[in-house]
């Protein structure tokens, strides 16, 4: 059973179509949507913000996604982390009080770091590293430490982001 814990008096809420692994660890004031899936060695820990995982959106094996505090970060409110619907996120990626939106790939070992913002349909290459603040326009792809826009994909390239995070869903189902 995953761990799944609360955090002063929050709790994940997680939706009964979604899918968590075994051993992955969910804390606080979190939402996973409908077949958002959650996979194993997973942190996920909203206990000094809040965290909202999007539809079908998946979070792949050793990544790990937090937030800021408001009682250390440079933003008195702190910052959440957000993650849209159809969102795949690589193994072993970190994701720190950023928001990814719709249809977006985080690749294999990315970083994305506090109050970056990654555009619909963007694909983070493998290993990038995204810098605080840097915010990455719409179905950009984005390479290198620190990671920069390299080049404009088309929005037809959605579809294939769209089929790839309902593959993962439908993995999950086998699991479920």
């Amino acid at each position: 059973m995953p761990k799944i814990l609360s955090f002063k008096e929050k709790k994940p809420s997680i939706h009964p179509e979604s899918f968590v692994a075994a051993n992955a660890v969910l804390i606080g004031d979190l939402k996973l949507a409908e077949g958002a899936n959650v996979w194993y060695n997973c942190t996920v820990r909203a206990d000094v913000n809040y965290i909202r995982i999007g539809r079908f959106s998946n979070i792949q094996d050793n990544s790990v996604v937090h937030v800021e505090s408001p009682e250390v970060g440079q933003n008195e409110k702190g910052s959440p982390t957000i993650i849209g619907d159809y969102v795949t996120v690589g193994h072993g990626c970190i994701l720190h009080a950023c928001t990814i939106e719709d249809y977006a790939l985080i690749g294999m070992g990315a970083i994305v770091l506090d109050g970056a913002v990654i555009g619909k349909g963007s694909i983070v290459g493998a290993g990038a590293v995204v810098t605080k603040n840097t915010v990455i326009p719409p179905f950009s792809l984005v390479l290198g430490t620190p990671g920069k826009v390299v080049r404009t994909l088309p929005e037809e390239s959605i579809a294939e982001r769209k089929e790839h995070a309902e593959g993962y869903w439908r993995l999950a189902q086998n699991y479920r």
